[in-house]
């Protein structure tokens, strides 16, 4: 059966895809179905940080897919209680509650209602080139013209500011703000670190106003960073945390927290059907067991740090920056990247575009350093066949 062709013809359509057929994976390696192996520096996204076909993952599912697979939030589960409290420890910053979902976009459309529910405010401020989802609320705060045209008009009262600019803030923030929605690294937008001075007044000024901190770690956390989320990184407490993609080890799973200091949320306020389910929890707790037994934090933080070094080395007149922390790294080319993403597929590299003119690189946390020197040894060779 051809089911490259099958696929062709029976998808919807909305999916710009590559010529190549995924057929299965291990590790930080994907192979395709004639067998040929690739270095996965696509990371499903960012939902791949343990890699592909982790055992432990495996096992866990296995098992709780012979107890439990389905409990809704209407009841009390067991499962669900372990793995809110193992979170909410693990990521610290005063949370004590969690919202489960199963997606990223569903966690900012989440972390939205409740911004405005608890604050009695109907305004959100996103960042310019930000990218927080693709349903209509979180595609509101999203930047990017060619996410937003087709739908409009979208949830009104969302506005922009420019990245890292405080006086845009300034101007942009007022008394009928109910949220400010950033990422911390904008990884769609094309790698961009925050500024610890535009996230400090970005705290205060929602302090000075009553409007409420949300950080978006759907990208970057769970290790990617070189922390366990990108915010680890500065000394600012959010109000509301966004979660998603490897908080499942690949399971479809998504997770805001709220921050002790919050007044509850009223029942039945939002809810989600399949959200905290038993066999995404028996995964989430698996996940967070791996990546402290293996250490991918501190691996992502050595690893990324050796991977931008040498990528730096790389003489090249194409190249116009290189951006990163941890094993989020974007490549910056004086020329359009598809063309050549396309070369590094050729010699078994799978990559990202941002944009038209960004690499990204979203490397599993479980890659070794061999596979990343190829990878280096790989854009070397394409770019410089370019010139």
């Amino acid at each position: 059966m051809d089911w490259y062709a099958v696929e062709e013809k029976t998808s919807s359509g909305v999916y710009a895809k590559r010529e190549i057929s995924i057929a299965s994976g291990k590790g930080a390696t994907l192979f395709d179905e004639a067998g040929f192996e690739y270095i996965d520096c696509v990371g499903g996204q960012g939902a791949a940080n343990l890699g592909h076909a982790h055992p432990l993952i495996q096992q866990a599912l296995q098992k709780q897919a012979g107890i439990l697979t389905n409990c809704p939030e209407m009841f009390h589960s067991p499962l669900r209680a372990e793995y809110q409290q193992r979170l909410i420890k693990k990521v610290g910053f005063e949370m004590d509650r969690v919202f489960l979902c199963n997606s990223g976009t569903e966690a900012i459309e989440a972390a939205l209602k409740f911004a405005k529910i608890l604050t009695g405010k109907k305004e959100i401020i996103a960042a310019k080139r930000c990218f927080h989802g693709r349903t209509m609320g979180a595609l509101s705060a999203t930047w990017n013209k060619k996410y937003r045209e087709p739908f409009e008009p979208l949830v009104p009262g969302t506005n922009h500011m420019s990245f890292n600019n405080i006086d845009d803030l300034q101007s942009t923030i007022n008394e009928n703000t109910a949220a400010v929605l950033l990422e911390i690294v904008q990884g769609e937008g094309g790698v961009y670190l925050i500024e610890p001075e535009f996230l400090m007044a970005v705290r205060q000024l929602c302090d000075q106003y009553g409007a409420l901190l949300i950080v978006d770690e759907v990208q970057t956390g769970f290790g990617r960073t070189g922390a366990f989320l990108a915010i680890d990184h500065f000394k600012i407490t959010p109000d509301l945390i966004c979660l998603a993609k490897s908080i499942g080890g690949g399971v479809p799973m998504g997770a805001v927290l709220l921050n002790e200091r919050l007044d509850q949320l009223p029942k039945g306020i939002h809810g989600s059907t399949f959200g905290g389910n038993p066999l995404a929890c028996a995964a989430g707790l698996a996940a967070l067991d791996i990546l402290e037994a293996e250490n991918l934090v501190q691996k992502s933080k050595e690893l990324g740090e050796y991977f931008i070094n040498e990528i730096l080395k790389i003489e090249s007149p194409l190249i116009r920056e290189v951006r990163g922390k941890g094993l989020m790294v974007g490549l910056e080319l004086k020329t359009k990247v598809m063309p050549i993403i396309r070369k590094f597929q050729e010699k078994g590299v799978l990559v990202l575009p941002t944009g038209m003119s960004v690499i990204r690189f979203l490397p599993p946390l479980v890659i070794t350093k061999e596979a990343l020197t190829r990878v280096v040894e790989v854009v070397s060779e394409v770019l410089n066949d370019e010139v």
